[in-house]
């Protein structure tokens, strides 16, 4: 009779293995900054900031004056409960199975109990959830940050959250499942961005128009930022080095 008890007991060695592996692989801390395209950057960034002065101020000041705060509130909750179905795929890719599993019971409970989102009893009950990305799972694999770019339209980047920005939007289960609901999805995240523009319109116009350098200074903000969601301080003992986050990614959804 043949002995399958080998195989058993290899299973959860190889889980270990994979796990360990992963932990190995994750992408070395950054230093410095590495943009050696900040010419075309920064032509960029000036098209961003004319877009913003000329489309998204006006559009957030109108969307934030005609619609009251639980109005705007409940459609970034929105916003946010369609991203989750993609965070646990994240979660899962990164072998994170418990956050996995947080941000799954998250998704049920807003989606049902929360009227599809609009509402966020999970937090109240204390599943907050863990936001992610595929540049995150990059990350974790031992992908490096690469070069630093401004994208038109979405903002400031790395070479592999660009990459990430792509995987995250063409294989979003939302919209594989529900493609048609696309067009739901994608107004939902237009809202919440006009939302954000509108609650930190002062440090959005304070660095976009106030800074002596508004492209180094957004590019330093978001480096710092992203840096620090990944676990990568600038401190070398690996401790928070007193970075202080004046607001959410710039031009994030």
């Amino acid at each position: 009779m043949l002995d399958r008890r080998p195989q058993t007991r290899a299973r959860p060695a190889a889980a270990l293995a994979a796990v360990a592996l992963l932990a190995a692989c994750t992408a070395p801390a950054p230093s410095g900054i590495h943009d050696p395209d900040e010419a075309q950057n920064r032509q960029t960034h000036e098209f961003n900031r004319a877009v913003d002065r000329t489309l998204f101020k006006p559009a957030s000041g109108a969307y934030g004056g005609i619609l009251p705060q639980p109005v705007r509130l409940g459609l970034s909750n929105a916003a946010g409960n369609l991203d989750l179905p993609g965070d646990v795929v994240n979660n899962v890719l990164q072998l994170r199975l418990g956050k996995a599993a947080e941000n799954t019971l998250r998704f049920a409970i807003n989606t049902t109990i929360g009227i599809g989102g609009l509402f966020d009893p999970a937090r109240a009950i204390g599943v907050g959830g863990d936001p992610t990305n595929f540049g995150e799972t990059l990350h974790v694999w031992g992908v490096p940050e690469g070069a630093y770019h401004e994208l038109p339209i979405l903002g400031p980047s790395t070479d592999r959250d660009t990459v990430g920005m792509l995987v995250d939007f063409a294989l979003n289960p939302v919209r594989l499942v529900f493609p048609d609901d696309g067009a739901a999805v994608t107004a939902a995240g237009v809202a919440s961005t006009l939302g954000d523009r509108y609650r930190y319109s002062e440090t959005y116009d304070s660095i976009l128009y106030d800074s002596a350098d508004s492209y180094a200074q957004t590019r330093l903000l978001y480096l710092q930022n992203r840096r620090f969601e990944l676990g990568q301080t600038a401190g070398t003992d690996g401790t928070d080095d007193g970075f202080v986050d004046p607001y959410e990614d710039p031009y994030a959804p």
